[in-house]
């Protein structure tokens, strides 16, 4: 059952991932053609617009890859994955770093990609997120002024159980324990002060 629930889940987030970018695109492409028109696009609505737009489309982008289904061979590039993860956290307090330097399976690039999420959910100060390949997985740290865990969250990483009352805001800790034991995969969480690792293997 909780296979079932992770695919359906992703399936849900592909389908609105996917039925959202069209029309984001569309209020991106007008704002181009008023540009081309001469318009001024330097207005504080405008402005507002613009900013708002990139931003839609940058998280459509990097939430269609870390919650959407991914299945089979695809592969992502170190550039691909570096933008993803550059145009999410632009403007913001968050910066991520992409250490891997060769081509990656969709589904791993999944799994690293909530595991930032998660690290990102234990920095409400902000502060930057490192992204490395292990041997057999991946090592992503979190390193902030300080560091906030809420335990029956990170809990279900390394100790999958009943679910706790969860909000939108933290759908990423289920998925990433389900979709990480679906692929027979391990979870280890340390955490200090300063800083939280998830190692994947």
């Amino acid at each position: 059952m909780q296979q079932l629930n992770a695919k359906l889940a992703t399936l849900v987030a592909s389908r609105l991932c996917h039925d959202l970018v069209s029309p984001v695109g569309a209020i991106a492409n007008g704002l181009e053609l008023l540009a081309l028109a001469g318009s001024a696009l330097d207005t504080p609505e405008l402005a507002l617009i613009n900013d708002s737009c990139r931003a839609a489309r940058a998280r459509i982008s990097l939430f269609r890859v870390a919650f959407g289904l991914a299945e089979g061979e695809q592969m992502i590039g170190p550039s691909e994955a570096a933008r993803l993860l550059r145009d999410y956290c632009a403007g913001g307090r968050l910066s991520c770093e992409w250490r891997r330097q060769s081509d990656a399976p969709r589904p791993e690039v999944q799994l690293a990609l909530l595991s930032a999420l998660c690290c990102e959910s234990a920095l409400p100060m902000g502060g930057r997120i490192e992204i490395e390949e292990l041997d057999q997985g991946w090592r992503i740290t979190g390193t902030g002024k300080r560091v906030s865990r809420e335990p029956a969250l990170w809990a279900l990483l390394d100790r999958p159980g009943k679910l706790p009352a969860l909000s939108g805001a933290q759908v990423h800790f289920p998925l990433l324990a389900a979709l990480a034991q679906d692929r027979g995969r391990g979870i280890a969480v340390t955490a200090g002060e300063a800083a939280v690792t998830i190692e994947l293997g």
